[in-house]
């Protein structure tokens, strides 16, 4: 395997009412991982990005991260 140059993405991280950690790639449709510590996490969604990457060549759709708001309604 040929590695190519490096690519950014952005991976939301959330936690779920067991307590998990999921993070999932908006640039990726489907990746996505999660695992109890953030460590793990991280690990994990590197792991996914790469498989992501991999399998049929997928490519990752042009997005330009703008941040989060909280709304209360």
């Amino acid at each position: 395997m040929r590695k190519s140059a490096n690519q950014e993405f952005s991976v939301i991280i959330e936690r779920d009412k067991a307590g998990y950690y999921v993070a999932s790639v908006p640039e990726l449709p489907g990746c996505h991982t999660q695992a109890r510590s953030l460590d793990q996490l991280l690990a994990r969604i590197r792991e996914a990005i790469e498989l992501c990457l991999e399998v049929e060549g997928q490519r990752a759709r042009p997005t330009q991260f703008v941040g989060v708001q909280r709304i209360n309604v």
